[in-house]
Protein backbone atom coordinates (compact mmCIF):
# COMPACT_ATOMS: atom_id res chain seq x y z
CA UNK A 1 0.00 0.00 0.00
CA UNK A 2 2.76 2.47 0.79
CA UNK A 3 4.78 1.19 -2.66
CA UNK A 4 1.20 2.40 -4.34
CA UNK A 5 0.82 5.73 -2.63
CA UNK A 6 4.71 6.76 -3.16
CA UNK A 7 3.92 6.02 -7.14
CA UNK A 8 1.01 7.75 -7.06
CA UNK A 9 2.73 11.16 -5.58
CA UNK A 10 5.51 10.70 -8.14
CA UNK A 11 3.10 10.68 -11.10
CA UNK A 12 1.20 13.41 -9.87
CA UNK A 13 4.69 15.13 -9.30
CA UNK A 14 5.34 14.66 -12.93
CA UNK A 15 2.59 15.79 -14.11
CA UNK A 16 2.59 18.92 -12.50
CA UNK A 17 5.99 19.50 -13.66
CA UNK A 18 4.98 18.37 -17.27
CA UNK A 19 1.87 20.82 -17.24
CA UNK A 20 4.30 24.09 -16.34
CA UNK A 21 6.68 23.07 -18.36
CA UNK A 22 3.61 23.17 -21.09
CA UNK A 23 2.90 26.74 -19.52
CA UNK A 24 5.73 28.23 -19.92
CA UNK A 25 6.45 27.02 -23.65
CA UNK A 26 2.93 28.32 -24.71
CA UNK A 27 3.61 31.57 -23.22
CA UNK A 28 6.82 32.13 -23.57
CA UNK A 29 8.12 30.51 -26.66
CA UNK A 30 7.12 32.73 -30.26
CA UNK A 31 4.71 30.33 -32.46
CA UNK A 32 4.25 27.58 -29.71
CA UNK A 33 -0.06 28.96 -29.41
CA UNK A 34 -0.01 28.08 -33.67
CA UNK A 35 1.76 24.75 -33.58
CA UNK A 36 -0.63 23.26 -30.79
CA UNK A 37 -3.74 24.80 -32.71
CA UNK A 38 -2.40 23.17 -36.07
CA UNK A 39 -2.41 19.59 -33.84
CA UNK A 40 -5.70 20.03 -32.34
CA UNK A 41 -5.10 19.10 -29.06
CA UNK A 42 -6.41 22.59 -27.30
CA UNK A 43 -9.46 22.09 -28.82
CA UNK A 44 -9.50 18.60 -28.27
CA UNK A 45 -9.55 19.69 -24.43
CA UNK A 46 -11.69 22.83 -24.88
CA UNK A 47 -8.42 25.30 -24.09
CA UNK A 48 -8.21 28.64 -26.49
CA UNK A 49 -4.56 29.15 -26.36
CA UNK A 50 -4.59 32.09 -28.82
CA UNK A 51 -7.32 33.60 -26.21
CA UNK A 52 -5.58 33.35 -23.16
CA UNK A 53 -2.07 34.55 -24.93
CA UNK A 54 -3.54 37.56 -26.61
CA UNK A 55 -3.93 39.60 -23.08
CA UNK A 56 -0.20 38.90 -22.13
CA UNK A 57 0.71 40.58 -25.23
CA UNK A 58 -1.32 43.13 -24.91
CA UNK A 59 -0.04 43.91 -21.08
CA UNK A 60 3.55 43.41 -22.67
CA UNK A 61 2.90 46.05 -25.14
CA UNK A 62 1.53 48.35 -22.41
CA UNK A 63 4.30 48.01 -20.23
CA UNK A 64 6.82 48.73 -22.75
CA UNK A 65 4.93 51.94 -23.69
CA UNK A 66 4.97 52.59 -20.01
CA UNK A 67 9.10 52.19 -19.85
CA UNK A 68 9.72 55.26 -21.80
CA UNK A 69 12.79 56.83 -20.06
CA UNK A 70 12.94 60.46 -18.66
CA UNK A 71 16.38 62.09 -19.99
CA UNK A 72 17.53 65.52 -20.48
CA UNK A 73 18.31 66.79 -23.89
CA UNK A 74 21.01 68.91 -25.34
CA UNK A 75 21.32 70.70 -28.70
CA UNK A 76 24.07 70.01 -30.78
CA UNK A 77 25.96 72.96 -31.90
CA UNK A 78 29.03 73.49 -33.95
CA UNK A 79 32.94 74.76 -33.43
CA UNK A 80 35.89 75.38 -34.41
CA UNK A 81 39.13 73.11 -33.49
CA UNK A 82 41.50 75.22 -32.09
CA UNK A 83 45.32 74.47 -33.55
CA UNK A 84 47.67 75.84 -30.31
CA UNK A 85 50.82 77.25 -31.06
CA UNK A 86 53.31 77.59 -28.04
CA UNK A 87 57.32 78.99 -28.28
CA UNK A 88 58.97 80.54 -26.40
CA UNK A 89 60.32 84.61 -26.80
CA UNK A 90 62.93 87.38 -25.97
CA UNK A 91 61.23 90.60 -24.72
CA UNK A 92 62.70 94.14 -25.83
CA UNK A 93 62.24 97.56 -25.24
CA UNK A 94 60.12 99.17 -27.95
CA UNK A 95 63.27 101.42 -28.62
CA UNK A 96 66.24 101.68 -26.94
CA UNK A 97 69.12 103.64 -28.22
CA UNK A 98 72.60 103.65 -26.73
CA UNK A 99 73.89 107.57 -26.28
CA UNK A 100 77.30 108.12 -27.74
CA UNK A 101 79.39 111.42 -27.39
CA UNK A 102 80.11 112.81 -31.30
CA UNK A 103 83.12 114.92 -30.05
CA UNK A 104 86.36 113.92 -27.53
CA UNK A 105 86.48 115.46 -24.52
CA UNK A 106 86.19 115.32 -20.60
CA UNK A 107 83.27 114.63 -18.44
CA UNK A 108 82.38 117.78 -16.70
CA UNK A 109 78.41 116.47 -14.77
CA UNK A 110 76.16 113.81 -14.89
CA UNK A 111 72.22 115.69 -15.34
CA UNK A 112 70.58 112.61 -14.29
CA UNK A 113 71.09 109.78 -12.13
CA UNK A 114 71.04 106.04 -13.46
CA UNK A 115 66.54 105.05 -13.68
CA UNK A 116 65.70 108.06 -14.54
CA UNK A 117 62.86 108.95 -17.03
CA UNK A 118 63.87 111.62 -19.44
CA UNK A 119 61.95 113.33 -21.94
CA UNK A 120 63.49 113.84 -25.39
CA UNK A 121 65.93 116.82 -25.88
CA UNK A 122 67.17 116.69 -22.23
CA UNK A 123 71.04 117.69 -21.20
CA UNK A 124 72.20 114.19 -19.81
CA UNK A 125 76.11 114.33 -19.87
CA UNK A 126 77.93 117.74 -20.05
CA UNK A 127 81.66 118.01 -21.56
CA UNK A 128 84.28 120.95 -20.90
CA UNK A 129 83.57 123.20 -23.01
CA UNK A 130 85.47 126.67 -22.02
CA UNK A 131 87.46 126.55 -25.59
CA UNK A 132 84.32 126.42 -27.31
CA UNK A 133 83.33 129.15 -25.25
CA UNK A 134 86.17 131.45 -26.44
CA UNK A 135 85.92 130.26 -30.52
CA UNK A 136 82.54 131.30 -29.92
CA UNK A 137 82.60 134.82 -28.37
CA UNK A 138 85.56 135.36 -30.50
CA UNK A 139 83.72 134.32 -34.14
CA UNK A 140 81.22 136.83 -33.03
CA UNK A 141 83.90 139.61 -32.12
CA UNK A 142 84.39 138.94 -35.58
CA UNK A 143 81.02 138.82 -37.03
CA UNK A 144 80.68 142.75 -35.42
CA UNK A 145 83.65 144.30 -37.15
CA UNK A 146 82.58 142.79 -40.58
CA UNK A 147 79.19 144.26 -40.10
CA UNK A 148 80.78 147.98 -39.51
CA UNK A 149 82.73 148.11 -42.21
CA UNK A 150 79.95 146.83 -44.52
CA UNK A 151 78.06 149.55 -43.08
CA UNK A 152 80.66 152.21 -43.22
CA UNK A 153 81.37 151.12 -47.31
CA UNK A 154 78.20 151.47 -47.76
CA UNK A 155 77.83 154.50 -46.71
CA UNK A 156 81.01 155.89 -48.39
CA UNK A 157 80.01 153.71 -51.88
CA UNK A 158 77.13 156.83 -51.89
CA UNK A 159 80.08 159.43 -52.16
CA UNK A 160 81.71 157.45 -55.07
CA UNK A 161 85.27 156.96 -52.54
CA UNK A 162 84.77 153.32 -52.67
CA UNK A 163 85.19 150.69 -55.40
CA UNK A 164 82.71 148.15 -56.11
CA UNK A 165 85.53 145.45 -55.75
CA UNK A 166 86.03 146.86 -52.38
CA UNK A 167 82.72 147.00 -51.23
CA UNK A 168 81.94 143.08 -52.35
CA UNK A 169 84.91 141.78 -50.45
CA UNK A 170 83.59 143.63 -47.48
CA UNK A 171 80.41 141.76 -47.62
CA UNK A 172 82.08 138.56 -48.62
CA UNK A 173 83.87 138.78 -45.34
CA UNK A 174 80.92 139.39 -43.59
CA UNK A 175 79.14 136.11 -44.72
CA UNK A 176 82.47 134.49 -44.24
CA UNK A 177 82.29 135.39 -40.28
CA UNK A 178 78.14 134.24 -40.33
CA UNK A 179 79.47 131.28 -41.19
CA UNK A 180 82.27 131.12 -37.90
CA UNK A 181 79.91 132.03 -35.51
CA UNK A 182 77.51 129.04 -36.88
CA UNK A 183 80.61 126.99 -36.78
CA UNK A 184 81.35 128.03 -33.20
CA UNK A 185 77.65 127.63 -31.85
CA UNK A 186 77.79 124.02 -33.39
CA UNK A 187 81.28 123.46 -31.93
CA UNK A 188 79.60 124.31 -28.42
CA UNK A 189 76.20 122.22 -28.37
CA UNK A 190 78.53 119.05 -29.38
CA UNK A 191 79.85 119.38 -25.47
CA UNK A 192 76.27 118.54 -24.24
CA UNK A 193 74.64 115.30 -24.87
CA UNK A 194 71.14 115.12 -24.91
CA UNK A 195 67.73 112.65 -24.67
CA UNK A 196 67.61 111.10 -27.83
CA UNK A 197 64.00 109.29 -26.99
CA UNK A 198 61.82 109.53 -24.29
CA UNK A 199 62.02 106.89 -21.84
CA UNK A 200 64.71 106.18 -18.77
CA UNK A 201 68.02 106.01 -18.36
CA UNK A 202 70.05 103.25 -17.79
CA UNK A 203 73.62 102.39 -15.88
CA UNK A 204 76.13 105.07 -17.07
CA UNK A 205 79.39 103.52 -18.40
CA UNK A 206 81.12 106.39 -17.43
CA UNK A 207 81.77 109.16 -14.28
CA UNK A 208 82.38 112.87 -14.29
CA UNK A 209 86.44 113.39 -14.79
CA UNK A 210 86.59 110.67 -17.39
CA UNK A 211 87.69 111.76 -20.88
CA UNK A 212 86.17 110.20 -23.53
CA UNK A 213 86.38 109.82 -27.24
CA UNK A 214 83.88 109.84 -30.14
CA UNK A 215 81.67 106.91 -30.51
CA UNK A 216 81.96 106.06 -26.68
CA UNK A 217 78.93 104.76 -25.24
CA UNK A 218 77.89 106.61 -22.51
CA UNK A 219 74.24 105.22 -21.47
CA UNK A 220 71.48 103.92 -23.18
CA UNK A 221 68.06 105.30 -22.43
CA UNK A 222 65.12 102.81 -23.27
CA UNK A 223 61.27 103.02 -23.91
CA UNK A 224 59.90 100.33 -21.44
CA UNK A 225 56.55 101.61 -22.09
CA UNK A 226 56.07 98.39 -23.99
CA UNK A 227 57.64 95.72 -24.87
CA UNK A 228 58.48 93.58 -28.10
CA UNK A 229 58.49 90.03 -28.21
CA UNK A 230 60.40 88.41 -30.71
CA UNK A 231 59.35 84.60 -31.54
CA UNK A 232 59.07 81.70 -34.17
CA UNK A 233 56.41 79.85 -35.59
CA UNK A 234 56.31 76.87 -38.09
CA UNK A 235 55.69 77.70 -41.88
CA UNK A 236 52.58 75.51 -41.79
CA UNK A 237 50.37 78.32 -39.92
CA UNK A 238 52.18 80.84 -42.61
CA UNK A 239 48.51 81.20 -44.34
CA UNK A 240 47.11 81.45 -40.97
CA UNK A 241 48.71 84.33 -38.57
CA UNK A 242 47.89 87.72 -39.39
CA UNK A 243 48.97 91.27 -37.78
CA UNK A 244 46.72 92.40 -34.94
CA UNK A 245 45.82 88.58 -33.71
CA UNK A 246 46.06 88.40 -29.76
CA UNK A 247 48.57 86.06 -28.67
CA UNK A 248 49.03 84.91 -24.87
CA UNK A 249 51.77 85.49 -22.94
CA UNK A 250 53.19 84.23 -19.75
CA UNK A 251 56.85 85.88 -18.13
CA UNK A 252 58.96 82.78 -17.62
CA UNK A 253 59.90 84.20 -13.98
CA UNK A 254 56.36 84.89 -13.25
CA UNK A 255 54.61 81.41 -13.65
CA UNK A 256 51.44 82.13 -12.61
CA UNK A 257 50.53 85.93 -14.82
CA UNK A 258 49.39 85.77 -18.31
CA UNK A 259 48.97 88.68 -20.45
CA UNK A 260 47.64 89.59 -24.01
CA UNK A 261 49.40 91.17 -26.56
CA UNK A 262 48.79 91.75 -30.12
CA UNK A 263 51.27 90.72 -32.99
CA UNK A 264 52.82 93.86 -34.71
CA UNK A 265 55.23 92.45 -37.50
CA UNK A 266 55.33 89.20 -39.32
CA UNK A 267 58.54 88.59 -41.26
CA UNK A 268 58.81 87.82 -44.98
CA UNK A 269 61.41 85.71 -44.90
CA UNK A 270 61.16 82.12 -43.69
CA UNK A 271 64.78 80.70 -42.13
CA UNK A 272 65.64 77.58 -44.27
CA UNK A 273 67.77 76.26 -41.39
CA UNK A 274 64.41 75.61 -38.92
CA UNK A 275 61.85 76.26 -41.19
CA UNK A 276 60.37 78.65 -39.31
CA UNK A 277 58.81 82.52 -39.29
CA UNK A 278 59.60 84.87 -37.28
CA UNK A 279 56.99 87.31 -35.69
CA UNK A 280 56.89 90.08 -33.38
CA UNK A 281 54.18 90.87 -30.42
CA UNK A 282 53.63 94.08 -29.00
CA UNK A 283 52.70 93.60 -24.79
CA UNK A 284 51.87 96.81 -23.10
CA UNK A 285 54.15 97.81 -19.97
CA UNK A 286 52.99 100.65 -18.98
CA UNK A 287 52.11 99.46 -15.33
CA UNK A 288 56.51 98.66 -15.77
CA UNK A 289 56.46 95.68 -14.03
CA UNK A 290 58.18 93.90 -16.72
CA UNK A 291 62.03 94.45 -18.38
CA UNK A 292 63.24 94.16 -21.48
CA UNK A 293 65.27 91.01 -21.90
CA UNK A 294 62.73 88.78 -20.00
CA UNK A 295 61.53 85.47 -21.52
CA UNK A 296 58.02 84.30 -22.46
CA UNK A 297 56.06 81.59 -23.09
CA UNK A 298 53.80 82.74 -26.07
CA UNK A 299 50.40 80.69 -26.54
CA UNK A 300 49.02 81.38 -30.24
CA UNK A 301 45.53 79.96 -31.07
CA UNK A 302 44.18 79.67 -34.46
CA UNK A 303 40.97 78.53 -35.26
CA UNK A 304 40.61 75.44 -37.41
CA UNK A 305 38.18 72.53 -38.80
CA UNK A 306 34.92 72.63 -37.40
CA UNK A 307 33.25 69.77 -35.50
CA UNK A 308 30.07 69.09 -33.62
CA UNK A 309 30.32 70.43 -29.69
CA UNK A 310 28.28 68.34 -27.29
CA UNK A 311 27.88 69.08 -23.53
CA UNK A 312 30.61 67.27 -21.38
CA UNK A 313 27.87 65.38 -19.96
CA UNK A 314 26.65 63.62 -22.82
CA UNK A 315 30.19 62.02 -23.79
CA UNK A 316 30.85 58.31 -22.29
CA UNK A 317 32.56 55.51 -22.20
CA UNK A 318 32.84 51.92 -22.85
CA UNK A 319 35.14 49.45 -23.54
CA UNK A 320 34.98 50.09 -27.40
CA UNK A 321 35.78 53.69 -27.15
CA UNK A 322 33.69 57.23 -26.46
CA UNK A 323 30.20 57.58 -27.79
CA UNK A 324 26.88 59.57 -26.71
CA UNK A 325 23.37 58.84 -26.92
CA UNK A 326 21.40 60.98 -29.71
CA UNK A 327 17.68 61.33 -29.63
CA UNK A 328 16.77 60.45 -33.12
CA UNK A 329 12.38 59.65 -33.95
CA UNK A 330 12.17 59.66 -30.06
CA UNK A 331 14.24 56.89 -29.42
CA UNK A 332 17.71 56.49 -28.56
CA UNK A 333 20.82 55.81 -31.10
CA UNK A 334 24.44 55.11 -29.83
CA UNK A 335 26.55 57.32 -31.94
CA UNK A 336 30.43 56.39 -31.50
CA UNK A 337 32.43 59.39 -31.91
CA UNK A 338 36.33 61.20 -31.37
CA UNK A 339 37.17 63.55 -29.09
CA UNK A 340 38.78 65.85 -30.69
CA UNK A 341 39.13 68.70 -28.47
CA UNK A 342 38.26 69.53 -24.73
CA UNK A 343 37.22 73.47 -23.86
CA UNK A 344 35.79 74.20 -20.79
CA UNK A 345 32.01 73.77 -21.55
CA UNK A 346 31.66 72.10 -24.59
CA UNK A 347 33.63 68.61 -26.23
CA UNK A 348 34.14 68.99 -30.15
CA UNK A 349 33.98 65.47 -31.08
CA UNK A 350 34.10 63.50 -34.41
CA UNK A 351 31.03 61.26 -35.39
CA UNK A 352 27.67 60.65 -37.19
CA UNK A 353 26.13 63.99 -35.40
CA UNK A 354 25.16 67.41 -37.16
CA UNK A 355 24.73 70.42 -35.49
CA UNK A 356 20.93 70.60 -34.11
CA UNK A 357 20.24 67.07 -32.97
CA UNK A 358 19.31 66.35 -29.60
CA UNK A 359 21.72 64.07 -27.67
CA UNK A 360 21.33 62.72 -23.60
CA UNK A 361 22.69 64.79 -21.08
CA UNK A 362 21.16 63.43 -17.86
CA UNK A 363 19.40 60.12 -17.23
CA UNK A 364 22.17 58.23 -19.26
CA UNK A 365 22.88 55.16 -16.96
CA UNK A 366 19.05 53.57 -17.57
CA UNK A 367 19.26 54.01 -21.35
CA UNK A 368 19.80 50.71 -23.72
CA UNK A 369 19.28 51.18 -27.37
CA UNK A 370 16.08 51.82 -28.98
CA UNK A 371 14.73 52.60 -26.19
CA UNK A 372 11.80 55.23 -26.18
CA UNK A 373 12.85 58.74 -24.79
CA UNK A 374 10.56 61.13 -22.99
CA UNK A 375 12.37 64.76 -23.18
CA UNK A 376 12.36 66.81 -19.34
CA UNK A 377 13.38 69.88 -17.64
CA UNK A 378 14.61 67.65 -14.70
CA UNK A 379 13.88 71.01 -12.09
CA UNK A 380 14.32 68.54 -9.33
CA UNK A 381 17.58 67.17 -9.96
CA UNK A 382 16.24 63.56 -9.61
CA UNK A 383 17.90 62.64 -12.63
CA UNK A 384 21.17 64.61 -11.97
CA UNK A 385 22.16 62.82 -9.25
CA UNK A 386 23.92 59.29 -10.33
CA UNK A 387 24.88 60.14 -13.66
CA UNK A 388 26.24 63.30 -13.14
CA UNK A 389 28.47 61.68 -10.51
CA UNK A 390 28.90 58.71 -12.62
CA UNK A 391 30.23 61.12 -15.79
CA UNK A 392 32.58 63.08 -13.26
CA UNK A 393 33.69 59.88 -12.11
CA UNK A 394 34.58 59.02 -15.80
CA UNK A 395 36.22 61.72 -17.15
CA UNK A 396 38.46 62.17 -13.98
Amino acid sequence: MTALFSALRQLVLIVLLIGVAAWGWITYVPGAAEWLNRTGLPAALGVDVAAEQQPKQSSSSASRRSQAVSVVLDTVTSGALNDRITAIGDGRARRAVTIRSQTTGRVDSIEFPPGAPVEKGAVIVRLENEAERIALESARIALDKAVDDVERLSRLEVSGTVSEVRFREAILARRNAELQVRQAEFDLSQRVIRAPIDGRIGIYEIEVGDRITAQDPLATVTDRSGLLIDFRVPERIIGQVQTGMAVKLRPLAQPGRTLTGHIRTIDTVVDRASRTLRIRAELDNRSDTLRPGMAFEVNLTLPGQSFPAVDPLAVQWSNEGSFVWAARAGKAVRVPVKIRQRNSDSVLVEGDLQAGEQVVIEGVQVIRPGVELRSTTDTSGALRGAPRLANSARRA
